[in-house]
């Protein structure tokens, strides 16, 4: 038990820090998290440390308990006699320290979620925003490409189009069509696309060099049956994204 119980306190001192560590992340990542260890260490420490300081200030101010330093050593310590004191007086406070427990682990799933929903909602880890450096959610490339996230909330797009470069029985298709939604595989690869209005054509009849009344007039593109079409991400050669946001005389038109 000497050993045991030092590392089960520090396992359930961490556990809060961990848990919004994994809150608040927006990673695509779902099968492993290849994080480096010092930095998953360090952030689980520093929102460890952040919640308790925060826990232990609303206990002395509304309930006046204060931390107990000396029975925490004890609990850290190897010294089986130091141990068993420590424990008898968290038995003796038993309901308070569940509460304190609880309640931190409650806050601990909850609030990191709901920061990230504000983050994402005032777009406040976009690109040019002063708190970039610190909101910015790393481990989600797709998703800033995929849903214009890095436009400020008056100037997101109102649609995007993406193209893309399919090789057909050895002919090169280029397909192009507006976003409805996009799903990625568990290792965060990009899987596939889901478009809507979708069209195709040769890439042999791409745009002329020369302007040419004929050639603008014949119509290059073709409708693809259907109300959805599902693009994999392993069939495309090239993809292509554009963010267009309609103007008051588009809208008229």
């Amino acid at each position: 038990m000497n050993l045991a119980l030092p590392a089960l306190v520090v396992f359930l001192l961490l556990l809060p820090g961990a848990v919004a560590r994994s809150r608040i992340k927006l990673v695509e990542r779902l099968s492993l998290d290849y994080s480096p260890l010092g930095q998953v260490v360090s952030e689980t420490v520093a929102w460890a440390a952040a919640l308790h300081a925060l826990w232990l200030a609303g206990a002395s101010l509304v309930f006046k308990q204060v931390l107990q330093a000396d029975v925490l050593l004890r609990l850290l310590s190897a010294e089986p006699g130091a141990q068993t004191r420590a424990l008898d007086t968290v038995a003796a406070q038993a309901p308070a320290v569940a509460a304190y427990g609880g309640s931190l682990l409650l806050a601990a799933y909850l609030v990191p979620a709901l920061v990230r929903a504000a983050v994402m909602r005032w777009r406040l880890d976009r690109n040019g925003a002063p708190l970039r450096p610190l909101l910015r959610f790393h481990g989600a490339p797709w998703y800033y490409l995929l849903s214009g996230a890095d436009f400020p909330a008056g100037e997101a797009p109102d649609f995007i189009t993406v193209s893309a470069i399919v090789n057909i029985a050895n002919q090169p298709f280029l397909f192009t069509g507006v976003l409805q939604h996009y799903y990625l595989d568990p290792s965060g690869q990009l899987d596939r696309l889901v478009l809507r209005e979708a069209m195709r054509r040769p890439l042999s009849a791409d745009k002329p060099l020369l302007p040419d009344a004929d050639a603008a007039a014949t119509p290059r593109f073709y409708p693809v049956d259907g109300d959805y079409f599902v693009l994999r991400y392993s069939d495309a050669i090239t993809l292509n994204v554009e963010y267009i946001t309609l103007t008051a005389d588009t809208a008229l038109a």
